[in-house]
């Protein structure tokens, strides 16, 4: 079998030609409307090669990922506990279901004026949302981890003299990490939304920020340049760490 019939290859071919193909009908676009409605990708690579040598590209961006650190990381941390707790605990499973139902249902962004009027404007209210945002999704999604581990292995770890503790880092915990790592995707998405949206209400930095101050000025290149960098950086997170962290555990879900 030749290298261009490869089903990998194949599989990457087209993986690969989408965004050129996305990037042809950008051209296409802009060719047909003033420049200061649509740009071209190569005015928007101007602005940003602009934004990166005055040094405030680098400002923001780092603003963003360290907010989406604290955020992401504080929602991982207390989701993988409430998880386990709800995958173990009908009774907490009973008691939080109205309140999963609730706060899933709310967009983060509904939650960023009010954590403006408690936090005030700063890195203190956007965290806020980003752990709200990202919670419950990744909780939930932990539980039914939890409660998908099989009986028969609890069963024969107790028998062998397991108690609890022994029973949740040697069996749940190990059994679990597939759907931690999906939680960890699902998480990580939510967050990174609920950031994008904080920022562009309540930060006075950040790619948020870009995005909304280029809208107000009517600066089309900095807006695109924002929801760019936007997508990048989702699309390196998604490639470069939880594509390779599920395919790592595939295996754990029968895939």
């Amino acid at each position: 079998m030749s290298v261009k019939n490869h089903p990998a290859w194949r599989r990457r071919a087209l993986a690969w030609s989408s965004l050129p193909l996305l990037v042809l009908i950008w051209i296409a676009l802009a060719s047909r409307v003033p420049a200061y409605v649509l740009p071209q990708p190569w005015d928007v690579l101007r602005e940003g090669l602009q934004w990166l040598d005055s040094g405030k590209l680098a400002k923001h961006l780092g603003s963003s990922l360290l907010r989406e650190l604290i955020g992401f990381g504080s929602a991982a941390a207390l989701a993988i506990a409430l998880g386990t707790g709800l995958g173990l605990s009908r009774a907490l499973r009973d008691f939080m279901g109205p309140l999963n139902s609730l706060f899933m249902a709310i967009p983060p962004i509904a939650w960023t004026p009010l954590m403006i009027i408690l936090l005030g404007l700063g890195n203190a209210s956007i965290v806020a949302v980003i752990i709200l945002a990202a919670l419950f999704p990744m909780a939930l999604t932990v539980q039914e981890g939890v409660q998908a581990i099989q009986g028969g292995l609890v069963r024969a770890a107790r028998t062998l003299g397991a108690d609890k503790r022994q029973l949740l880092h040697h069996v749940y915990l190990p059994a679990c990490l597939p759907f931690i790592t999906a939680a960890l995707r699902i998480g990580f998405s939510q967050a990174w939304r609920a950031l994008i949206a904080a920022e562009m209400i309540g930060a006075s930095q950040g790619i948020g920020w870009m995005v909304s101050t280029g809208g107000q000025i009517g600066n089309s290149s900095q807006v695109l340049l924002g929801i760019c960098l936007i997508g990048l950086i989702a699309w390196l997170t998604e490639s470069l760490l939880f594509r390779r962290l599920e395919a790592h555990y595939q295996h754990w879900v029968g895939q």
